[in-house]
């Protein structure tokens, strides 16, 4: 794999969870930033559940970390 590795977490969905994509490839809908470092080492990248809020390689999209859940309002 040639350049840096994308990681994006989508929005979260109207029924909860967020979409975990990797270079273009859905890994999976996760609840919560374990699920989502579970994901990432399935897929051959280590990270510690802990650190996957701050890591800068991985964009959070309509939300950060601390969203899992359907949107509600404004």
């Amino acid at each position: 794999m040639s350049g840096p590795i994308r990681v994006t977490i989508h929005p979260p969905s109207p029924t909860g969870g967020r979409r975990v994509r990797v270079d273009g490839e859905i890994l999976g809908l996760a609840h919560s930033v374990a699920d989502v470092a579970e994901f990432l080492r399935r897929a051959g990248l280590e990270i510690d559940p802990a650190e996957v809020a701050d890591a800068p390689w991985i964009d959070w999209r309509g939300a950060g970390p601390e969203h899992w859940g359907p949107q509600t309002g404004s």
